[in-house]
């Protein structure tokens, strides 16, 4: 984001932190604004929005910032996981244009599980479907074995 500091435009870091209650609904948490999403600024953010309110962090889900992750680790105990819009961006940009569709179908497919040993198994499979660009589409963490993706236990 673009602000203007001292009579000169400058970038800045815009970071919204949103909670899930217990009766599901999403609450805005916590907002700031920083000169970048370096470490410190996160671990700041998350320091002050832990002595605020949320007692019982059980999963964090954002991109796959470094900084963010190193923070969270320093800051709370909770599971870690990539965003599903930020892990669909990076495997369709993979996929080339005429495997988006089913890639993307894929995706959706192994989202759509209700537990954990349902999308690691699908995941498996995934050399089948992806001719584009394979070696690629892999590396882009498709889901992810090492990454938690049943939601269903943190409810």
């Amino acid at each position: 984001m673009k602000v203007r500091q001292d009579a000169r435009i400058v970038s800045v870091a815009v970071i919204v932190a949103v909670g899930v209650n217990s009766d599901g609904r999403r609450e805005v948490l916590g907002m700031d604004v920083g000169p970048s999403e370096a470490e410190t600024f996160w671990t700041d953010f998350l320091c002050k929005l832990a002595r605020r309110g949320p007692r019982r962090v059980k999963l964090v889900i954002s991109d796959a910032h470094e900084d963010i992750k190193a923070s969270m680790a320093k800051v709370m105990n909770a599971t870690w996981q990539r965003c599903r819009v930020h892990v669909m961006r990076n495997v369709l940009a993979h996929a080339g244009r005429s495997g988006r569709r089913v890639v993307s179908a894929f995706i959706a497919t192994a989202f759509a599980q209700d537990d954990t040993a349902a999308p690691t198994s699908i995941s498996s499979a995934g050399g089948s479907f992806s001719q584009p660009d394979p070696p690629n589409l892999a590396k882009s963490h498709l889901v992810g074995a090492d990454q938690p993706t049943d939601q269903t236990k943190y409810r």
